[in-house]
């Protein structure tokens, strides 16, 4: 990949409405449920380019890790707080290093999930938070999840399979994206009959962004209609269903 394609997704994480509303969650959920008193220490897996980091540098150190070796160098071009390339299989730190491990639509991305949950558990503190988001629903498989190298989409009861395995207490998690899923889930499952009609195509593949856009009339109101759930889940809202889903673990003292 080129620095154009970087300096692309540096602009989508900045502007686009699914990553703008998704921080704004983010961040209001990571306030609310750890009360934090004081700073604390964060690793964030799966930086990109960088906007989650900056999210948890307001609340103390931040070390980021990318897997993508040139994308951790172009990052590492203007992030304020330092990045590593890596892999959440195998992580380069110590047990009970961080106060707050997260990987944020990142587990999607790897084979061997349960493992990646276990190095995310390893190093976090005892006392310690795990946080993660996931792409919900095998039924919304599309070409968005192909060209993104997906391996698979969750429920939330797959999710949670995963985590109490382990030592520790599942505080808080619901699905998001939740106001849009019904349009969404239409548009991806025209989409792909369309696609098993025409049968095997060889034409180039887009992700929802892409055909979207960010720029232009879509991007302010389909934020605007996110935005709803970030009010709703800051009111105490747990949502049945959703493209996403957000999980926060407590690891055992």
């Amino acid at each position: 990949m080129d620095q154009q394609y970087f300096k692309e997704y540096y602009h989508l994480e900045r502007v686009n409405w699914w990553f703008t509303v998704r921080i704004k969650i983010l961040r209001e959920r990571i306030n609310h449920l750890l009360d934090c008193p004081k700073a604390i220490h964060s690793l964030n897996i799966g930086a990109a380019t960088g906007t989650t980091s900056d999210m948890l540098s307001e609340l103390g150190e931040v070390m980021s890790v990318e897997y993508d070796a040139e994308c951790c160098n172009y990052t590492k071009t203007f992030l304020s707080t330092p990045i590593i390339q890596g892999s959440i299989t195998e992580l380069p730190f110590e047990n009970n290093s961080y106060d707050l491990v997260c990987a944020f639509d990142v587990i999607e991305h790897v084979e061997d999930d349960a493992k990646a949950i276990e190095e995310m558990i390893r190093v976090c503190k005892p006392g310690g938070h795990i946080a993660i988001t996931v792409p919900a629903y095998a039924f919304l498989w599309g070409e968005h999840d192909v060209i993104n190298h997906h391996f698979r989409r969750y429920t939330r009861v797959g999710l949670l399979r995963l985590l109490k395995k382990h030592e520790g207490k599942i505080i808080y998690h619901s699905y998001f994206n939740s106001i849009l899923f019904i349009p969404i889930a239409a548009f991806r499952l025209l989409a792909n009959l369309i696609k098993k009609l025409k049968g095997p195509q060889k034409e180039k593949l887009e992700s929802d962004h892409a055909i979207f856009g960010t720029e232009g009339l879509f991007n302010p109101i389909l934020g605007g209609i996110f935005s709803i759930d970030y009010y709703l889940l800051k009111w105490g809202l747990r949502f049945p269903a959703g493209v996403s889903i957000m999980v926060f673990f407590k690891k055992p003292y």
